[in-house]
């Protein structure tokens, strides 16, 4: 369904949707109820200490005791996959809400006020797009340095322009509605209009690209790690796992690769599926 019948689409009963859930986009949540509980109870769960070395025992298969083997250093693997749910979870989340949440305003400006206000944000949005995105983050992450939320911070600001195309379109197919005449011919402010009539009226739609966007930010601050930028060396962190342990993966304990790999594209699946599923459900 294009966005234009989204925004046409009569008002659903979330509740008694959200009910009906086909059985991949429930596996999908529950590979992300998985991530969170690991996440939140990462220090109760996991079975040793992800920065803890074992210089003496190396790099070392799967045993009876280390499921998934270690790494070169003696860290046993599935520790830090357990504390690197962590990091996969907190900084997409942010670069996602914050992106959109910025988006938004600016969306609602431009397609709501239109005029100057609307030449000038979406000039912004056409230049943004006109720069290598990918290339600028890894130069301003490389050369300020600063750590993981610096990461998090340039790549949220690269993921505004695009969100908020998304909002604008979804802020014009809104306009023209009656409902929002109405308003107008009672005098009602425009902050009252943007932020109480309309907002509400697209917000399904900016929930669903939300999940979206955070299986985006999570493949892109791996990326950011597997080069070491963001994240501190020795950090249990799924990115940094697959650039220390890349080594490992034809000889000595390739689940030290494996299984770090496999929960990032797990999680970046399951996101995306129940972004689209959001989507579909809330114009549906």
């Amino acid at each position: 369904m294009t966005l234009p019948e989204a925004i046409d689409a009569q008002p659903v009963r979330i509740s008694r949707r959200l009910a009906q859930i086909p059985l991949l986009v429930a596996l999908a949540f529950v590979v992300v109820g998985v991530v969170v509980l690991c996440a939140v109870l990462a220090p109760w769960i996991a079975p040793y200490d992800p920065s803890l070395q074992r210089l003496d025992v190396g790099v070392s298969p799967p045993s009876s005791d280390f499921i998934f083997g270690t790494d070169s250093l003696g860290r046993d693997i599935l520790s830090r996959t357990i504390n690197g749910a962590s990091t996969a979870l907190v900084g997409p989340m942010v670069i996602a809400a914050g992106a959109f949440a910025v988006a938004t305003v600016f969306g609602l400006l431009a397609g709501y006020l239109g005029g100057w206000v609307d030449t000038l944000i979406m000039r912004w949005v056409d230049f943004m797009f006109g720069l290598p995105s990918t290339l600028i983050v890894i130069v301003v992450v490389g050369v300020i340095g600063g750590g993981y939320w610096v990461a998090v911070a340039v790549l949220l600001i690269t993921f505004v322009p695009s969100d908020t195309r998304i909002v604008r379109s979804a802020v014009l197919e809104v306009r023209p509605r009656p409902y929002i005449d109405a308003a107008r011919s009672l005098g009602i402010s425009k902050r009252r209009i943007l932020f109480v009539h309309i907002l509400p009226n697209i917000l399904p739609i900016i929930v669903a690209y939300v999940a979206i966007d955070f299986a985006f930010a999570l493949v892109n601050l791996a990326g950011l790690s597997f080069l070491g930028l963001g994240i501190e060396p020795g950090t249990a962190d799924w990115g940094r796992m697959l650039s220390e342990n890349r080594n490992l993966l034809f000889g000595g304990n390739p689940h030290g690769t494996l299984v770090p790999a496999a929960a990032m594209i797990l999680t970046a699946i399951s996101m995306n599926l129940i972004g689209d599923w959001l989507f579909e459900k809330f114009i549906g």
